[in-house]
């Protein structure tokens, strides 16, 4: 006899029942806790999903069980955003507890995540469906454009997760540039990190279709991948627990230099960051084999060596949160806290059964597994605030470069176009997107000093 979980898509299943039968939830778990039985408010789910945590971490099987089994009394994957995301995580600490306690656990979920694979169309409204892409995208373009203005040839060398959803806009306004469109030539690496959205054509699909929308628009254009065989993803699409570990950034390092990515003196070199620092892994390395020096990790490393390159800009787009924190309970609290936005905006317009807010929030569990259910190297979504991100780009020697009047315009009125929940401020140079007042995005632009001079990069 088992114990599922709710919700949809694999089960998960509790072995040992004898622990709910032989007890009743509200006498085996603390004081308290008994008031949650049945509650959907945020701060006690989270007060339970720590609980799980606390339990997990001192091997103490039956508490967790029984706390899971108050979870599982809230959880919905088609409820309201409390129990949708609520479903996530009591799937991660299954998870996460299946390996550490199997004979006691077990995750019916596979080693596996099988995503479906998108058409470019079905790519275009999933990231229309909230301004979480869209912000970043309008906000480097628009620093792009600036700081590219007068410059006949431009290369861009871009590092996302979105395959390159973010260039027609882009290749439109440069269209229209009063002087006439530069030449533009983008260089995008042939890994990306195993995690969705996932697409149904290949990295040089993708470029043949923006060569055909450049040519379209009058744009003279080029697009080269960084090919290397060590850097291809999973076949199939197919996201393995174990292929997270194979991505190998060290190797894509040694393809960022002049020689192997044809750089050329009369380019305004331009490197693009959506969405992607965050699977540079933070971890100090001391391994020989690597780029990494004892007291540095990838992405420092990383930064150094794209500083090197001399580029026109820079911009750095993320999540504006701290995930990557040593401690489980802190990344709960941290992530529990700041995934609700994407659940609750989803309320606001998609109804509760609907197939493309079911696949969108499982994208989102997708994350919240990783960061709950993993540790080491196969832990990959550590993405930090723009904060530190900014400290970071600080003490590897870039200067800061202010958004444009024109860029706040632009990204005021993209917004408009969704939900009234959604809003932007300014911290000092950085622009950061809001839900109901709580950060979501962060978009940065960085230059080196040398650069900076120049009024066309950034004006106040």
């Amino acid at each position: 006899m088992k114990t599922e979980v709710r919700g949809n898509g694999a089960s998960i299943s509790l072995q040992n029942p004898s622990l709910f039968i032989n007890s009743t939830p509200q006498s085996s778990i603390t004081g308290a806790l008994r008031g949650c039985l049945g509650s959907l408010d945020g701060a006690c789910i989270e007060k339970l999903l720590l609980h799980c945590a606390s339990a997990l971490e001192s091997n103490d099987v039956t508490l967790a069980q029984q706390v899971m089994w108050v979870l599982n009394n809230v959880a919905s994957t088609v409820g309201d955003p409390n129990q949708r995301l609520t479903s996530w995580f009591l799937r991660a600490l299954v998870s996460r507890a299946s390996r550490f306690c199997p004979t006691a656990m077990n995750f019916n979920g596979g080693s596996t995540f099988q995503r479906r694979l998108m058409t470019v169309t079905e790519l275009a409204g999933y990231v229309d469906l909230i301004p979480w892409h869209r912000f970043g995208f309008c906000a480097s373009n628009s620093a792009i454009f600036k700081a590219i203005q007068g410059y006949p040839k431009v290369h861009i060398l871009d590092f996302s997760i979105t395959h390159c959803m973010q260039w027609p806009t882009l290749i439109d306004a440069l269209a229209k540039r009063p002087e006439g469109p530069p030449s533009v030539r983008i260089t995008v690496p042939s890994c990306r990190p195993p995690v969705p959205p996932l697409l149904n054509v290949s990295t040089e699909e993708v470029g043949h279709r923006l060569s055909n929308f450049a040519k379209f628009r009058d744009v003279p254009f080029e697009f080269h991948v960084i090919d290397d065989p060590s850097l291809s993803p999973p076949p199939g699409g197919v996201l393995s627990k174990e292929s997270s570990a194979n991505f190998q950034f060290e190797s894509l390092l040694s393809h960022l230099n002049p020689t192997s990515l044809d750089l050329r003196e009369d380019e305004a070199l331009v490197i693009n960051c959506q969405n992607w620092l965050r699977y540079l892994s933070d971890d100090i390395k001391g391994n020989s084999n690597t780029a990494s020096t004892p007291e540095s990790c990838l992405r420092e490393d990383f930064l150094d060596i794209i500083k090197a390159l001399d580029p026109r800009i820079i911009v750095v787009v993320d999540e504006d949160s701290d995930l990557s924190a040593p401690s489980l309970s802190s990344r709960i609290t941290t992530c529990f806290n700041y995934l609700w936005i994407p659940f609750d905006a989803l309320e606001t317009f998609l109804p509760k059964d609907s197939s493309q807010r079911l696949e969108y929030e499982s994208d989102i569990g997708h994350k919240i597994e990783n960061i709950i259910s993993f540790e080491g190297y196969q832990r990959i979504e550590r993405v930090e605030s723009g904060a530190k991100l900014s400290e970071r780009m600080i003490n590897a020697g870039f200067l800061s470069v202010p958004f444009w009047e024109e860029t706040v315009t632009e990204v005021k009125s993209l917004l408009d176009e969704h939900a009234s929940g959604w809003g932007m401020k300014r911290e000092e140079d950085m622009l950061v997107l809001t839900w109901k007042g709580h950060s979501s995005v962060f978009a940065t632009a960085w230059t080196s000093s040398t650069i900076l001079e120049d009024s066309n990069l950034g004006c106040n």
